[in-house]
């Protein structure tokens, strides 16, 4: 990884750590208040040794000496386990603010956003890159402290002591953070690695476990299964790299610990043979202060090899930091205001209207149009003509330019959550949630009563499914619409759009994925209640378009035709080129149907070219 990017990504989560609030000063308050109480128990065994030892005192005087160091026992226990609670808690607060976070930005940035990485990316992002912060701020941050204060306090008690001595600890020091960090160089970005292999490998997880019955019925499960397996193996491979780092790091510091107390060791054992002479402020080395010192020497290194058995969380974070700082500093679609949108119905005015991507590239436009109060409007083309990019940016979902007024003021002026409960909005894969129907249809409105959940069941045509359930509305709907069909998962969906009572519904091709059963009551509901209500609908069925006021034709992100169904019939263009191109399945008679209003040379022409695809078709079957 670039140095200035790790940089820039440690710098972020040391921003982030205001979400821990008082809890992270605490735990490095308990962590200090623990070095001082092991100083107090250093001096105390230190002293009745000495005393027993060398100056032959009554063990009997000791006894104050004995029940204090007991005593300190339990109240440092005490103190690391307060400390342990307390740095849980750090963490657990940054990581519910850091998710909570996320989870409004991506509401922000909406699912023209969000479409763009598979479900099982953003999975890995919410849940398991968040949750690898959790030791950064509950133990890396606050070791961070204690490996400064600590040793510091600890070479203030050696150093009036013995100055050798506390040299000795001074110089050996540096050596356990400075092997900490050569070895742990490559450690963020082995983790940075392993964090894209989980990444990938949850995004290709999650979407063919999706899609598993179409990969049965196109004999694709096996080959699926060993792309799987290979993926799972590079994935193992990079976490075996980033423990190898770990482990390494953790036998370089214990070495390196192990070195310099023992140089402190040699020391005093030679001082006491006489062979050494200085280090002493006049006085002869007492057993005292080699006690004394020799039992701190560990604990001044401690909080070094923690901070060092810690570094791989930091690594850890960096690693997840990367993802979250590049999706919480993504350009959102729309700086909105906060002006409230008025009520009543509803009238949209573009002019030179362009349609932009994140990046900047334009996807539809300059177009100009009007959408008036109860008007309904179908919107067509082929695929990639824009026309699920202009719902978005209806939406608030994709960035714009030219001007885009609803009822006289620009949509950036207005409060995008206000704006939003104006819409309704329907696709083609409705999303229901684990959860009762009930929960399911208000999903916020917490004012829609029982009645009026039935109401608009009913409306929907999926009143007796519900009442065929035993428990009715408080029926449970499984995570994504398990335990339903597709056409019942549609139409509880829509009747949740109903049940907001929008002025102006957003229509993405709803009856796409239904047999003609299931899309002949959708479109028969959604045209009831369309009745007061103004409509943008999305659709291919070129056969329901004699319902709508007005068509739209979509081409390369431009509005070329526009008209009712007869006048584009009749017109040569896109449309007409459409509706040649319908398939086999739509009968002469539904074409007379279409085309009642033509003249009889426009409709001899349609038929005449259904006539000839047919005849090609049956003949490539005889031979």
């Amino acid at each position: 990884m670039d140095k200035s990017l790790e940089n820039q990504l440690a710098l972020w989560l040391r921003n982030q750590k205001g979400a821990c609030g008082v809890y992270l000063k605490l735990s490095m308050m308990l962590g200090v208040l623990n070095g001082a109480l092991l100083v107090v128990q250093a001096w105390l065994l230190a002293t009745v040794l000495h005393g027993v030892i060398i100056e032959q005192q009554a063990r009997a005087e000791f006894v104050p000496h004995i029940a204090a160091f007991a005593l300190l026992i339990g109240l440092r226990a005490l103190v690391a386990f307060s400390r342990e609670k307390v740095s849980f808690e750090a963490g657990l607060r940054l990581r519910a603010h850091i998710r909570e976070v996320v989870l409004s930005k991506l509401t922000r940035l909406g699912p023209a956003y969000i479409n763009g990485k598979p479900a099982g990316a953003w999975a890995s992002i919410v849940l398991e890159q968040i949750e690898d912060l959790q030791d950064f701020y509950a133990r890396y941050l606050p070791q961070m402290s204690l490996a400064g204060f600590i040793p510091l306090i600890i070479l203030c008690c050696a150093f009036p002591l013995n100055w050798a001595a506390g040299l000795i600890l001074l110089i050996t020091a540096p050596l356990i953070p400075l092997f900490m960090i050569l070895v742990g160089m490559g450690a963020a970005d082995a983790n940075r690695r392993n964090f894209s292999a989980l990444q990938q490998l949850s995004g290709h997880f999650m979407d063919r476990l999706k899609a598993l019955s179409t990969l049965k019925l196109f004999n694709r499960a096996a080959a699926e299964e060993r792309a799987i397996a290979k993926a799972s193996e590079e994935f193992r491979e990079r976490t075996m790299a980033v423990l190898r780092l770990a482990f390494l790091s953790s036998a370089v510091l214990e070495f390196f610990a192990a070195v310099s107390i023992a140089v402190l060791a040699v020391y005093f054992g030679f001082s006491y043979l006489g062979e050494l002479n200085f280090g002493h402020y006049g006085a002869p080395i007492s057993l005292f202060t080699g006690m004394f010192i020799l039992i701190m020497a560990p604990e001044f290194y401690q909080p070094l090899r923690d901070l060092g058995s810690h570094y791989h969380a930091k690594a850890q974070a960096i690693g997840a930091a990367e993802a979250l700082m590049e999706l919480l500093n993504a350009p959102e679609p729309l700086a909105f205001g906060d002006t409230p949108v008025p009520q009543g119905e509803l009238t949209i005015v573009a002019e030179n209207f362009s349609v932009l991507s994140m990046d900047g590239v334009s996807l539809v436009g300059p177009l100009s149009f009007t959408i008036q109060p109860q008007q309904k409007l179908a919107l067509v083309g082929p695929s990639g003509a824009g026309k699920t990019s202009l719902l978005n940016a209806l939406l608030g979902f994709l960035p714009y330019e030219g001007s885009l007024r609803i009822n006289g003021i620009e949509l950036k002026q207005l409060d995008i959550a206000s704006w939003r409960q104006r819409l309704g909005w329907l696709g083609q894969n409705p999303q229901l949630f684990h959860g009762s129907i009930a929960d399911n249809l208000r999903l916020g409105q917490t004012d829609l009563t029982d009645d009026a959940l039935w109401h608009w069941l009913k409306q929907a045509r999926v009143d007796d499914f519900v009442h065929g359930q035993p428990n009715g509305l408080q029926h449970t709907i499984g995570e994504f619409g398990a335990g339903l069909s597709v056409g019942q998962a549609q139409r509880l969906s829509l009747a949740r759009t109903l049940a907001k009572q929008a002025p102006l519904l957003l229509l993405d091709e709803p009856s796409a994925s239904l047999d003609s059963q299931n899309e002949q009551w959708v479109l028969d509901a959604l045209w009831q209640a369309l009745t007061d209500k103004s409509c943008l609908m999305i659709t291919h069925r070129l056969d329901q378009l004699d319902r709508v006021d007005e068509v739209w034709v979509m081409q390369q992100g431009a509005i070329v035709q526009q008209g009712t169904l007869a006048a584009l019939s009749a017109q040569p263009g896109v449309f007409q080129q459409m509706l040649a191109e319908l398939p086999l399945q739509v009968s002469l008679d539904q074409v007379d149907t279409l085309a009642q209003d033509l003249d009889e040379s426009t409709k001899t022409d349609i038929e005449e070219e259904l006539n000839t695809i047919e005849t090609g078709v049956n003949a490539g079957g005889a031979a």
